[in-house]
């Protein structure tokens, strides 16, 4: 019965490519939905992505990596000062306007203030020059974007050795970094911390956070615990803080509405296209069913014929629309797209098929459980 019930869907090709067809854009519809949904988590933390440290110590008033709440000076000290802290150092990142000379160009960019003396949450991801040349005077790092934002030709951007202005200050870049892109599309510029007042906007509190990590043989999670009953800050992983972010970017945009719209349009489309069609399939083929049944097959094994065609259309049509979403992001350039392909999105995806094959099953054998032998000697 299974060779039957392959042919059966096999020989009816434009049938087949119709089901396959409305499997397939319902699963390029949800699986793109879903990881716009991350992606765009991903840019709300990309900050942290950017500058990686084991432990953030912030404001209690902080709610998420974008918020900067301004600490003291002597916080710095104070969180050097508990025993399971290894080393600490102040960190800045705000906001600045890059200028290029010659042109005028004038570019948001985030600035970000380095600790000079352990460079810690330095970029890692070097594509030219050298981060420790930031202890120059008027040193900066610039990411690729930046690098070509600032050049009047794209083809031709910025490089080690060209300078540029930051709130009428001379900035010359010493290095070229990869980083992943935030929200509002500025890209990032990364300096001393001291040299940060002068590009950025002056203000007196500079420090935006505290950089941290635990003392040998301790817990990243132990030691943020420790710091925030000795100080009184706000002391997270670097895990924990991308979490409290994503929270905040759910529940105060309306990110999840838009991708939920979109997840459900998928779902939609899958029903309707697989459910008509797959009902369509079965009334055009009542006469070959009933004659099945003429010859012994019950309902029930009618019904597991039903299935295994549901299940070819819908891992078939999964399975392409999965591999061209996937061909397109390859496509995308690294980081610069608001959108992630996780296990989640595919796992989720998948669910949402099966749910959808079960319904066009369902239409299907229900169709199925109504027809009669006699139909075969019906004109």
């Amino acid at each position: 019965m299974t060779d039957v019930s392959l042919q059966m869907l096999y020989g009816d090709r434009a049938k087949f490519a119709l089901l396959i067809s409305g499997v397939c854009f319902s699963s390029i519809l949800m699986a793109q939905g879903m990881a716009m949904f991350f992606g765009i988590l991903a840019f709300s933390f990309a900050t942290l992505d950017n500058v990686r440290a084991p432990i953030w110590v912030v404001d209690p008033m902080v709610e998420q990596i974008g918020d900067n709440q301004p600490l003291k000076d002597t916080d710095v000290d104070r969180v050097r000062s508990v025993a399971e802290v290894a080393w600490a150092a102040p960190f800045h990142v705000g906001q600045s306007q890059a200028r290029a000379l010659g042109s005028g160009i004038t570019k948001p960019v985030t600035l970000v203030g380095l600790d000079a003396t352990s460079m810690a949450g330095a970029p890692t991801r070097l594509v030219a020059g050298s981060i420790t040349n930031l202890r120059r005077a008027n040193a900066v790092a610039i990411d690729e974007e930046v690098a070509a934002r600032l050049s009047p030709d794209r083809f031709h951007p910025l490089t080690v050795g060209d300078v540029f202005e930051m709130n009428d200050h001379r900035a010359e870049i010493v290095a070229i970094v990869r980083t992943r892109q935030g929200m509002g599309g500025a890209s990032y510029v990364f300096t001393t911390f001291d040299r940060a007042r002068d590009y950025g906007s002056g203000q007196r509190k500079m420090t935006t956070h505290i950089l941290a990590a635990p003392r040998h043989g301790l817990s990243s999670e132990s030691v943020a615990r420790h710091i925030t009953t000795a100080t009184g800050l706000s002391a997270f992983t670097e895990d924990e803080f991308k979490s409290k972010s994503s929270d905040w970017m759910i529940a105060n945009s309306p990110i999840p509405f838009v991708v939920g719209l979109i997840v459900g349009i998928g779902f939609l489309v899958g029903v309707i296209v697989a459910g008509q069609t797959f009902y369509t399939f079965i009334l055009e083929n009542s006469r070959f069913l009933g004659a099945l049944k003429a010859m012994g097959a019950g309902n029930g094994r009618l019904a597991r014929m039903t299935l295994l065609q549901a299940a070819v259309v819908g891992t078939t049509g999964y399975g392409i629309g999965m591999g061209i979403l996937s061909l397109f992001f390859r496509a995308l350039p690294d980081g610069r797209a608001p959108l992630v392909l996780r296990w989640e999105v595919a796992a989720f995806v998948f669910a949402a098929v099966f749910l959808i094959v079960c319904f066009a099953s369902f239409i299907g054998i229900r169709r199925v459980a109504r027809i009669e032998p006699a139909i075969v000697f019906r004109s």
